[in-house]
């Protein structure tokens, strides 16, 4: 079909088609700026999609007779499609997403990705995220790109010929970008905590945010160190140019690094273009609990939203306010905890940004369990580090509450036997 301008490549989207959004950085949102456009002649085209960089305007519940959303991850930009109808939310684990396409139990008519050029052998790059994309390629009745020269060249499962690709769009943009919130002490000091758990030789997991960062900023000491994780920003590129990741003892690739998405600055997009040091897989793989544990020493670094003081942690609602997903936190709390001398780490500050209490005796009324008290192993705060395994429940209770603020501790533990005895 070749190159099409906007407009006319959403002239092929038809009424109840589902179409699934190659993510973060790589959403293409000039081709679903024009797909709105169509709004009018449109009824129940359904959008699904892990997190999105951009405005989504699919979302507007003014479009809701034309546009509905389904989020397997949900971000802000469409968090609000929740409580006003207009969206939905499917509970999945990462790994697994690849396996919904592949297998029809959600089958795809559209797949809108975003590609670098061709090169001279016609081959594109899906650049910085991989995810669930290619699956959902092989499975999608039709493949429109947005084929951008700011997109980087990356290697693994990121390459895709012209000849899988239906109608291409060319609209060349610098990628958005996503920023780490500056440290505050508290994180800062967990940053500490969780490097002093780290020993030379170990394979990290980590995403974007100021506690990832925190932890990063504090291995510029270290050795040997790996990195298979399921997301990448900025603060991995001083430890691989100071040498501290070399990834020399990853088992699952050969001294590179491996994620399956990126997100960050100019920086990293650049750092990432034509290097071979990383490589970008689907999830299937990377967020692989069997595949993770092959690496020595995986350190998986996951965060919460509240953690009852059983070990049951909530991670993807506010009560029963759906706030974000599943993701990969089980499948690396999974792949690190069967990894021979693994830590599976989950990391927060004590309280919100209000002042609650997230260390309760009870997790919210409505609040969904991601990791089950089985799965939990270290939870640290500011406080300290509490170490669950093998802990029974009054072991956990007064090890949680020991790493709580200390404004709390006395009613963390008073309402909880209140309650249970």
């Amino acid at each position: 079909m070749g190159y099409l301008s906007a407009k006319e490549a959403a002239k092929l989207i038809k009424s109840n088609d589902r179409i699934y959004l190659h993510a973060v950085a790589c959403t293409p949102n000039h081709i679903i700026d024009a797909i709105v456009e169509r709004a009018p002649e449109l009824r129940n085209v359904e959008f699904c999609h892990i997190h999105t960089l951009g405005g989504a305007p699919y979302a507007d519940p003014i479009y809701k007779e034309s546009f509905k959303v389904n989020s397997f991850f949900i971000g802000g930009n469409v968090r609000h499609t929740i409580k006003n109808g207009n969206g939905s939310y499917t509970p999945v684990f990462l790994s697994e997403l690849p396996m919904l396409f592949r297998s029809g139990l959600v089958p795809l008519d559209v797949v809108l990705i975003q590609v670098s050029p061709p090169d001279e052998h016609g081959y594109c790059s899906l650049g910085t995220s991989v995810e669930a994309t290619p699956a959902a390629i092989s499975a999608a009745k039709l493949v429109i790109a947005q084929v951008n020269s700011y997109m980087p060249r990356t290697f693994g499962d990121a390459s895709i010929h012209i000849s899988k690709i239906d109608a291409m769009v060319e609209h060349n943009t610098p990628l958005l970008t996503q920023y780490s919130s500056e440290i505050n002490d508290a994180e800062d000091r967990i940053g500490d905590i969780i490097a002093n758990m780290i020993e030379d030789g170990s394979t990290l997991q980590m995403g974007i945010g100021s506690i990832p960062e925190a932890v990063l900023r504090k291995l510029n000491n270290h050795k040997y160190l790996g990195l298979h994780t399921e997301m990448c920003a900025d603060g991995v590129i001083d430890l691989i140019e100071s040498g501290a990741i070399d990834c020399s003892r990853q088992v699952t690739t050969n001294r590179k690094a491996m994620s399956t998405f990126f997100v960050g600055t100019e920086r990293i997009y650049n750092y990432l273009n034509n290097n071979p040091f990383f490589e970008v897989r689907e999830c299937s793989h990377t967020n692989n609990p069997t595949v993770i544990c092959q690496n020595p020493s995986v350190v998986a670094i996951n965060s919460a939203i509240e953690i009852d003081v059983t070990g049951q942690i909530c991670a993807d609602s506010i009560g029963s306010r759906m706030y974000s997903g599943v993701g990969g936190q089980v499948d690396f709390m999974r792949g690190a905890a069967m990894s021979k001398g693994g830590k599976a780490i989950i990391a927060m500050s004590s309280t919100t940004a209000k002042g609650a209490n997230k260390i309760v005796p009870f997790l919210k009324n409505g609040a969904g369990v991601v990791t089950s008290r089985a799965h939990a192993q270290y939870i640290v705060t500011e406080y300290g580090v509490a170490d669950l395994r093998g802990k029974s429940i009054d072991q956990r209770v007064k090890a949680l509450s020991e790493i709580a603020h200390p404004s709390f501790r006395e009613e963390i533990i008073r309402d909880y036997y209140n309650t249970t005895r």
